[in-house]
């Protein structure tokens, strides 16, 4: 299945609010973001944000250099749309994060929720985390939320891996530390409830 077609395709026939991953405030992801006391200048980059409201809450922060990836052309001119001129504000890329390069040593913090639980080969995380090793800053931060292992098997009809958080210690490898681990009930804009496990990495090497 080719992912590109598959996600655009969600969003060319569903409102960002009708996807099961929608919330309106990123709560979590802000807190733990709020807690890493990061200056407002440093370099962001939220992974499949796509339509995500994240970046919106970011710039009311007053944060500077925000980047928000997605495979979906898609969603993210839902987000653009949605940002009006503070669109401007923000670096739009549209790629592949196992496939396209992000430029080396760029990022102070990495922020994933809901893409890494989607590579279900070995050879996609491998690239995904090739890509993580050589984007992020030295002393970067990530935060990778997916599925836990109380989580569902499928999402928008893919099928996904679940973790806990020592699986996605071991997935990231000797490079990183897991310095904090939260678990959250996602309830779904059609009430649905999906089990996540929030994982707060530091980079060591």
């Amino acid at each position: 299945m080719n992912q590109k077609n598959h996600w655009e395709k969600v969003y060319q026939n569903k409102r960002p609010d009708e996807v099961s991953w929608y919330q309106s405030r990123p709560d979590l992801s802000l807190a733990l973001i709020a807690n890493l006391s990061l200056p407002q200048d440093a370099k962001i980059i939220d992974i499949g944000g796509g339509a995500s409201t994240l970046v919106d809450h970011l710039l009311d922060e007053g944060f500077l250099g925000v980047s928000v990836l997605d495979i979906s052309g898609r969603a993210l001119t839902v987000a653009k749309e949605r940002l009006g001129k503070r669109a401007a504000e923000v670096t739009w890329l549209a790629g592949d994060i196992t496939s396209m390069k992000l430029p080396d040593r760029a990022y102070d913090l990495w922020h994933d929720r809901a893409v890494f639980h989607f590579l279900t080969r070995a050879e996609d995380r491998k690239k995904y985390i090739q890509n993580l090793n050589r984007s992020l800053k030295p002393d970067g931060t990530v935060i990778i939320a997916t599925f836990s292992l109380k989580g569902p098997e499928r999402c928008s009809g893919l099928n996904v891996v679940r973790y806990s958080p020592e699986a996605l210690q071991a997935e990231l490898g000797e490079s990183f530390q897991l310095i904090k681990h939260l678990e959250e009930i996602h309830q779904t804009p059609f009430g649905t409830r999906q089990a996540f496990v929030y994982c707060v990495f530091k980079r060591i090497k």
